[in-house]
């Protein structure tokens, strides 16, 4: 999105995707090589993997490619992407770039790209941070309260699109921006703000239409909560009900406190082929603790629509949050076993990752479980609440998952024979969401030996 907005604005782009490079560092030598630029931005997802049992710590592997370019090139580096906007003081300081984008991308990196070629400085510029004399400094951007302007870049243009396809990749579409719910360990809140910005309804149907037209037919509604605001999600699917647009839809951020039998059967009209429901909990108490606003009535009620429908369903739970007991894991297990039926998949996470400046960092330090000052968070430092022991509920759900085969945990993703599942699925004509099928997967992988 950013090249794309970049590239029509006048400026001369060109996008490195490392994704699959074997050598990434020599990939960007070697890019260095073919092209000289005034400018180089590193987009950066994710700090970490959020895996409290086996963590992998990716902006470690950031800085041998940032240092490359310093020494070949003397151009400005910028930093964004979601990553940077959740700790761009921390991540300025471990790369030792020039700025960082904290606002929206796709309209500060422009602004900045005009400073830095008239040769004024952007240190006026809202949405940009930068260390200066040792001091971290920032420009809050105002966040409009205006609609949000639904679009997709033309991905052929700036990547392998087929590899991404062979490994049963979305193409993501964000209909908002903005999350009003108050999640007490969420960076949603930082990076887009608390209000809604929402695109016209119309403007995503387009998007749709568009998309599959050119070939993209499985797209992933990425809004960090869906069905929130309830009816704008609703309109949006009774809309794409009406039309024939031959694409196959999901969405894995529905909040159970809005889902009805309505909601739900527009989605499958629409042409859904997958949904996600993030409950963390279906204790009361674990999920006051982690102010998801709603209860576990809720979840139960969730989950009574979803058995009346036929849409294939994967549910999230993080387990380990604030006053998590043995007794709670019991209920949320409870849950699983005998309510959520046997097609559809529960993946559990062990732990939360803290984030500073998050309620939870504050709890955490209250309850004396975290003692690092927030610049030396960057490395992934998890909660785990004290009341309950780290092995005793990873054996709890191990054994529950060795007895439901459409149980997954973080284990299950990072597992290494998944990536060729993907390619050989997709040669069989397998197509997202792969989840759909973990049952035979898992008792397939068994059957030759596997522990998975």
């Amino acid at each position: 999105m950013i090249a794309e907005t970049a590239q029509n604005a006048g400026y001369k782009v060109r996008l490195l995707d490392l994704m699959f490079e074997r050598d990434p560092l020599n990939a960007v030598q070697e890019e260095l090589k073919r092209f000289k630029p005034d400018v180089v931005g590193f987009s950066i997802r994710n700090i970490d993997n959020n895996d409290m049992q086996s963590p992998s710590f990716y902006i470690k592997e950031l800085l041998p490619l940032i240092d490359t370019v310093k020494y070949k090139n003397p151009a400005n580096i910028i930093l964004g992407g979601a990553a940077v906007s959740v700790m761009p003081e921390a991540l300025l300081r471990y790369t030792g770039a020039s700025f960082a984008v904290t606002g929206d991308g796709e309209t500060v990196f422009i602004k900045l790209l005009e400073r830095l070629s008239e040769g004024r400085s952007p240190k006026d510029l809202p949405g940009v941070s930068w260390i200066e004399e040792g001091f971290f400094k920032s420009n809050a951007q105002p966040l409009s309260t205006n609609s949000y302007h639904c679009w997709s870049p033309d991905f052929h243009r700036w990547i392998n699109v087929k590899a991404y396809s062979e490994r049963l990749t979305t193409i993501p579409l964000q209909t908002k921006l903005g999350c009003h719910f108050k999640c007490i360990y969420c960076t949603y809140r930082k990076i887009e703000g608390s209000k809604y910005r929402l695109c016209n309804p119309e403007e995503a149907v387009n998007m749709v239409i568009g998309l599959a037209s050119r070939g993209y037919r499985h797209i992933e509604f990425v809004d960090n909560v869906f069905n929130s605001p309830y009816y704008h999600a609703l309109s949006i699917c009774e809309s794409l009900a009406k039309i024939n647009h031959s694409a196959s839809l999901q969405s894995l951020e529905l909040n159970p406190l809005l889902i009805d039998d309505n909601l739900i059967t527009a989605m499958e009209r629409s042409g859904f082929s997958g949904i996600g429901i993030t409950v963390e909990s279906v204790s009361d108490s674990v999920l006051s603790g982690l102010g998801k606003g709603f209860t576990a009535e809720h979840v139960y009620k969730a989950a009574e629509v979803i058995k009346r429908h036929k849409i294939p369903c994967v549910w999230i739970f993080m387990m380990g949050g604030p006053n998590e007991t043995r007794e709670t894991i019991a209920e949320t297990l409870h849950f699983a076993e005998n309510s959520i039926r046997p097609q559809d998949i529960v993946f559990f996470g062990l732990g939360i990752r803290i984030y500073p400046w998050t309620e939870l960092e504050s709890l955490a330090r209250q309850e004396g479980v975290l003692s690092l000052t927030p610049e030396n968070m960057l490395e992934p430092v998890f909660y785990l609440s004290p009341r309950v022991e780290y092995g005793w509920m990873q054996k709890r759900i191990k054994d529950s998952m060795n007895k439901h085969m459409n149980f997954i945990n973080t284990d299950s993703i990072g597992f290494p024979i998944l990536s060729p599942i993907h390619r050989v699925g997709y040669r069989l004509g397998l197509r997202p969401p792969l989840w759909k099928h973990t049952r035979f997967i898992r008792r397939s992988l068994r059957f030759f030996g596997m522990d998975v």
